[in-house]
């Protein structure tokens, strides 16, 4: 399973828009560089989750594309709020898997499923077509960088 990141995305603070990279350094147990999570200023940083999860979140653009498709809301890759849009991987099956984007190590945690939060952001009703492709959380397990075009690879157990 091969998949390419088409989208990078991060946030400096809670409800603030969110700006568009190239290439942007990871930090290991932390999150993506001036990231609200990482920095610990993100909508739900008061609330930890079990097992971290709060690093690194990602969707699938093909998921963004059926949301359309069924229900005729444009969720565009920024709208999301996930740090990674990808290609050609169905990142739920990385959930309790390592897998690479680039050269940086990753685990994937729990599904993402969407909230209120992000209704209110952009004003789109998208929870009930997003409960079952809303992404995944990760954890960065090495330190190092992310580029748009970096591939995506489960690491066999």
């Amino acid at each position: 399973m091969t998949g390419r990141v088409v989208g990078l995305f991060t946030s400096p603070g809670e409800s603030q828009p969110m700006t568009s990279h190239e290439r942007i350094g990871a930090i290991a147990g932390t999150g993506l560089a001036g990231d609200r999570y990482a920095l610990g200023v993100g909508f739900y940083s008061s609330r930890p989750l079990p097992g971290g999860a709060r690093e690194l979140t990602l969707i699938e653009t093909e998921a963004l594309d059926e949301i359309e498709v069924e229900t005729g809301i444009r969720l565009d890759h920024i709208e999301s709020r996930r740090n990674i849009v990808t290609t050609g991987i169905r990142v739920h099956d990385l959930i309790g898997k390592q897998f690479t984007i680039g050269d940086l190590l990753c685990e994937g945690v729990r599904d993402c499923p969407p909230c209120e939060h992000l209704v209110e952001l952009t004003g789109k009703k998208v929870l009930k077509a997003m409960a079952y492709c809303g992404g995944l959380r990760a954890n960065i397990l090495t330190s190092g960088e992310i580029a748009v075009g970096d591939t995506i690879v489960e690491v066999p157990s």
